[in-house]
């Protein structure tokens, strides 16, 4: 609304004023809810970038250890596989190994961070009225900026070891799109789960350990169709239920292989994208008038 105001020198001038007024039952006006939401996105990128400051992410050697320690993890989980190949590994198969875990932990990175956004956030909850969806973007963009170092160092490690850059590599565009608003949406789920159960934010990593080791990381799409029997055939065959099978199979084909991703793994990645932010969206916005209750 606008309101007309008086300066000290008498003259007038029109000022501008928004209020946020939280729903008090259900789920909100969802377009203007959005519309908040996006009005005060400044919020949500400065209270990330306070919380990568907090945590030294924002400094050469914060930088460094971001992308040290997905390294550091690629490293074991070849030499894993290494071992359970004979000692059959290519060093193709450690640029396969890094670039489906850096984009796998940004997801699941965005996932943990986002489980204790609203909690963590007690204390400006209780005072300040504003949409509480800013909350987990604030950790879905902290988990970008972290992602983007890593994806440099991706390139650096495809550059050693395919050899050769296509075109085909710009579908990273769209795919990392969609493992945005799939983060955001996981982000939004397991905030709100947070807030009911505690011991959410502690189940976390085991759920995740487990989730990588069915997800095509340590294994890729084309050996999982080439199988007929044994446990990749049956991973394969369960595939479509695993949300980042399909955005880390597209990006598999896109910058490993070198070809378009297919269709069908993209509208798996597409479809579970969308499905757990409108579900994640849905849970949060429906439950955030007793965020303040409950904290």
């Amino acid at each position: 609304m606008s309101s007309a105001r008086t300066s000290a020198g008498g003259d007038e001038y029109l000022g501008e004023h928004h209020v946020y007024e939280p729903h008090r039952a259900g789920l909100p006006p969802v377009g203007p809810y959005f519309r908040e939401v996006w009005r005060r996105r400044g919020f949500a990128f400065e209270l990330a970038r306070t919380t990568m400051h907090a945590q030294n992410t924002d400094t050469v050697f914060g930088q460094l250890w971001l992308v040290i320690n997905p390294l550091l993890l690629a490293g074991v989980y070849y030499l894993l596989i290494s071992v359970l190949q004979g000692g059959r590994s290519t060093a193709a198969d450690f640029a396969t190994l890094t670039s489906g875990l850096f984009l796998f932990y940004y997801i699941t990175g965005s996932m943990q961070a986002g489980a204790t956004a609203v909690t963590q956030g007690g204390r400006l909850i209780l005072n300040t009225s504003f949409p509480k969806m800013l909350l987990p973007l604030s950790t879905v963009y902290t988990a970008f900026r972290r992602y983007l170092p890593t994806l440099a160092v991706y390139l650096v490690i495809h550059a050693l070891t395919i050899k050769h850059f296509t075109l085909s590599m710009l579908w990273l565009v769209p795919i990392l799109v969609l493992a945005t608003v799939m983060s955001l949406g996981l982000a939004n789920l397991f905030a709100t789960l947070q807030v009911y159960f505690r011991d959410t934010s502690s189940f976390l990593p085991y759920f995740i350990r487990i989730w990588l080791y069915l997800s095509p990381v340590l294994w890729t799409v084309d050996k999982l169709r080439s199988a007929k029997s044994g446990l990749h055939h049956t991973l394969y065959v369960w595939s479509p239920i695993n949300p980042v099978f399909g955005i880390l199979g597209a990006q598999g084909e896109a910058v490993i292989d070198g070809h378009r991703p297919g269709w069908g793994v993209l509208a798996f990645g597409a479809g579970w994208s969308v499905v757990l932010f409108v579900v994640g969206a849905w849970v949060f916005m429906s439950r955030e008038r007793d965020f303040a209750v409950r904290l």
